[in-house]
């Protein structure tokens, strides 16, 4: 029901019981305030929003007084000017003078309102409240110094949330905000979901990390941002702790067409950044959308699926891979005639070729690939190409995404020796059952996934001792820690902080010998600047050494592209187009050997641009499962801050050796959900409603109080 009302001789038609802040704010008349939140309840303490309302003895808070039928307003008079700037002014008397170095110096309410009403704590005499700054709690900074008692902060973790970490505390004569007997959030079961700093009009309650507006989102959601293809993780994490799994898939598909394969092997740079982890332990990120790929239905994300109508332009995708795969199935739902080339037996790239199946099994990358069958592009195995220029003429367009499949040799002495192996050439072979020319003592040279690969590989096939040594020392090695922990428990000898200086012989392999490193840096040029430690030179023995420091793309200079560093495809940077027109490249062979979610975002960048290059708008989003507005409530939930991550149910490491069964089963059925639970749901943060502040009104052309 609607009333009419009179606010500064204007006639207004609001609802019924809105309160007359909202309703000046709403219809473009400015009225000072501070205390009030639109998401709050209303505690009218600021006495800022002042106003007088016929009828009515003296002046009033407008954001306690429901609009009622009639009702004459007037939000500015000598009085209220007088009475507003007295309230301000005791604000300000206790309030450090430092605006220009205080962090959110810009984007303060109070200090908007300073500039509005021209007021100065001259007039009263200042007191100094001498709270020490507390930073010692995860992710927020609490500096009372600052704080004016507006109550936002309480009323947030309270009333919006149902947390009620919060409260009002005595100090000697001051009255502050902070927690029961001053315990650290963690201890105080906070949620951590930031609705405290969110509402915080000034720097009292803030982020530790530090962000400008437009890097607001990347910081705070970082799980999201740091996804190459921005998958949206808090919404998935969310249904996955309800239970709700097909529609948690189904958001999951949103982004990767292959959740089941990335559930195993995705490098999850969206765990390294979570901001769980600043509390205790990352979210268990990975596992979550494996669970979900493993036990969901299709139905659903299947069913919203878009595939819009044939355009009658036709594209080859050489490569099928993560980054081919991705991108033949995103513009084949494009609604384009695609068919995609294939060298080795069956897709999936280094997924089928390269990933060992302890980690991948086969059936698992042949069902995903499978989805580019049911959207109709044409696969064809077995089939090497070279002329990419013949493939040009006969297609709209080409896109390469062929990987890196061509293993380094570093140029070293005895390099070229009979039981020197490369990395790719290794893993393939294994993987099609082809004799690798193993012993039974290795050493593999390198320090990231794949020399983990080769090293467990090793083992399963029967190695007796296996080395692994690289230049990095141990905190900087590049691969996961569950590899490295697993790798050990599987008798794996680790060897950081090590040289390559020489492969023996003479006339087959027979050890390595090594230094160890005492310092290891990069120059300007990416060379690396080596200090070894004196009288360090050691030897292993060993009868086969495998080279896994890197790999190339296998394409020679004939295939008339320009190559760039490193045999790599050159590319026009965001288009994707290579110095051939019409042939485009994506993925490893363009920037190197990266991770397969870094392949999938760069194959859904390729079908975007190939779209737009055919006439399409070059949008393949989809929603495929309802987006909803998710309960801003979050409850208490005691021991919150300590909750332990889920462990991974991994097999026992005897029972790993001499096969290549899966090591890993995810998380138990019973931990899964509890898992999803220990989510912060930072995104909450950006449900809550931007406080209006005067300059909104001016920039918007609305009328401004004076």
């Amino acid at each position: 029901m609607s009333v009419t009302i009179e606010i500064d001789g204007r006639q207004l038609t609001v609802p019924e019981g809105m309160n007359l802040l909202e309703a000046a704010l709403q219809n473009g008349i400015y009225i000072p305030h501070l205390c009030h939140h639109p998401d709050l309840p209303d505690l009218g303490s600021c006495r800022l929003c002042i106003v007088e309302v016929e009828g009515m003895e003296g002046v009033q808070p407008s954001c306690k007084l429901k609009a009622s039928e009639g009702m004459k307003v007037i939000t500015d008079s000598p009085c209220i000017h007088s009475l507003r700037k007295l309230s301000m002014e005791l604000l300000l008397a206790a309030h450090p003078e430092d605006c220009s170095t205080c962090p959110k110096y810009g984007r303060c309410e109070l200090q908007t309102l300073i500039q509005y009403m021209g007021v100065s704590a001259t007039r009263m005499s200042a007191r100094i409240k001498g709270f020490a700054q507390n930073d010692k709690n995860p992710l927020l900074i609490h500096d009372m110094n600052r704080c004016v008692l507006c109550g936002r902060c309480v009323r947030a973790c309270g009333d919006l949330r149902g947390v009620g970490v919060l409260q009002y505390n005595k100090k000697e004569l001051e009255t502050y905000v902070g927690t029961l007997h001053d315990k650290l959030l963690t201890d105080a079961d906070c949620r951590f979901c930031g609705a405290c700093a969110e509402v915080c009009p000034t720097g009292t309650i803030r982020d530790l990390v530090e962000f400008t507006p437009v890097e607001k989102k990347d910081t705070l959601i970082p799980c999201q941002a740091t996804c190459p293809a921005h998958t949206d993780v808090p919404r998935y994490v969310r249904l996955a702790k309800e239970g709700r799994w097909e529609e948690a898939l189904a958001v999951v598909h949103e982004r990767l067409p292959f959740p089941e394969c990335l559930g195993r092997v995705c490098a999850h740079p969206c765990e390294s950044n979570c901001r769980r982890g600043e509390v205790n332990e990352p979210v268990s990120i990975r596992n979550i959308k494996r669970y979900a790929a493993e036990h969901a239905g299709s139905e659903l994300w299947k069913k919203n699926s878009k595939h819009l109508p044939a355009t009658g332009k036709r594209v080859c995708v050489v490569g099928g891979g993560p980054a081919g795969m991705t991108a033949a199935y995103y513009l084949a739902k494009q609604g384009h005639s695609v068919t995609l080339k294939e060298a080795y037996p069956t897709l999936g790239g280094q997924m089928a070729y390269g990933i060992p199946s302890y980690r991948l099994p086969r059936d698992v990358v042949a069902k995903e690939a499978a989805y580019l069958n049911d959207v109709g592009v044409s696969v064809e195995t077995g089939c090497r190409v070279t002329d990419f220029k013949a493939l040009s003429a006969e297609y709209d367009t080409v896109l390469l995404a062929l990987g890196t499949h061509q293993g380094v040799r570093l140029p070293m002495e005895g390099s070229e020796l009979p039981g020197v192996l490369l990395n790719s050439d290794f893993l393939r072979d294994v993987s099609m059952g082809v004799e690798t020319g193993m012993g039974k003592r290795v050493i593999v040279l390198g320090g990231g996934n794949v020399a983990f690969d080769c090293a467990r590989t090793a083992r399963r096939l029967g190695a007796e001792e296996i080395h692994l040594a690289c230049l990095e020392a141990r905190e900087k090695m590049t691969a996961d820690e569950e590899e490295i922990e697993q790798a050990q428990e599987e008798g794996i000898q680790i060897h950081p902080a090590h040289t390559f200086e020489a492969i023996l012989g003479p006339d087959r392999v027979s050890g390595v010998r090594f230094c160890n490193v005492k310092s290891f840096t990069f120059d300007e040029n990416r060379r690396a600047v080596i200090e070894k430690e004196e009288n360090s030179e050691h030897v292993i023995e060993a009868d086969t050494v495998i080279f896994a420091v890197g790999q190339r793309t296998q394409i020679s200079p004939e295939a008339g592209l320009e190559l760039g560093r490193g045999n790599s495809i050159a590319v026009q940077p965001g288009s994707l187009r290579t110095s051939v027109p019409g042939i485009y490249a994506c993925g490893d062979a363009v920037y190197g050997t990266r991770t397969v979610i870094q392949a999938v975002a760069a194959g859904r960048d390729a079908a975007s641009e190939i779209d737009k290059a055919l006439g399409g708008s070059g949008d393949i989003s989809e929603v495929l499962a309802p987006v909803e507005m998710p309960d801003a409530f979050l409850g208490r939930i005691e021991g919150f801050g300590h909750q332990a991550r889920q462990p991974e149910v991994v097999r026992d490491a005897a029972l790993r050796e001499n096969n290549f069964d899966a090591v890993s089963f995810g998380l138990a059925d019973e931990g899964v959900r509890q898992e999803a639970g220990r989510c912060l749901q930072c995104d909450l943060r950006f449900t809550i409603t931007p406080p209006r502040i005067w300059s909104d009104y001016d920039q918007n052309g609305k009328e401004a109080q004076q």
